[in-house]
């Protein structure tokens, strides 16, 4: 059976809405780490390595519009915790729990989130000057 759904743009908003423009990431947190992906994010973290820690503003996500939601301003890492290369990121409440997780890398590589480097130095600012997240048709 063939599979290839389609979506209208006010459908995506939707969830787009649901998933990250409501309250959960409010004051939340946005963690990079290297070490293997885990599964989904209701898995536990093992072996995996806390590189920065940022934060989503009192109100992370602007409301969704043409199908994707644009993230508020994150507070950036000014001493990050470790040296290492990030391979995937976090999105979590203010509680600490984990709601999204997405790869992570450099710009010229196929990741869910670009970074113009994959590695983090100990005690060096980390930022993200911008996030937009897209849902695909």
């Amino acid at each position: 059976m063939a599979s290839n759904p389609k979506t209208g743009t006010a459908f995506r908003q939707l969830g787009l809405d649901a998933n990250f423009g409501g309250a959960d990431l409010d004051s939340g947190k946005y963690r990079i780490y290297n070490g293997t992906q885990p599964a989904d994010s209701d898995t536990a973290l093992s072996g995996n390595t806390l590189l920065a820690g940022l934060a989503f503003g009192a109100t992370a996500f602007a409301d969704a519009s043409g199908g994707s939601i644009t993230a508020n301003a994150i507070t950036q890492d000014s001493s990050a915790d470790a040296t290492g290369t990030m391979t995937f990121a976090s999105m979590l409440t203010s509680a600490d729990a984990r709601k999204h997780d997405h790869t992570a890398g450099i710009s010229t590589g196929t990741f869910d989130a670009e970074f113009n480097t994959d590695s983090v130095v100990i005690l060096a600012v980390v930022s993200v000057s911008s996030m937009i997240v897209t849902q695909a048709s």
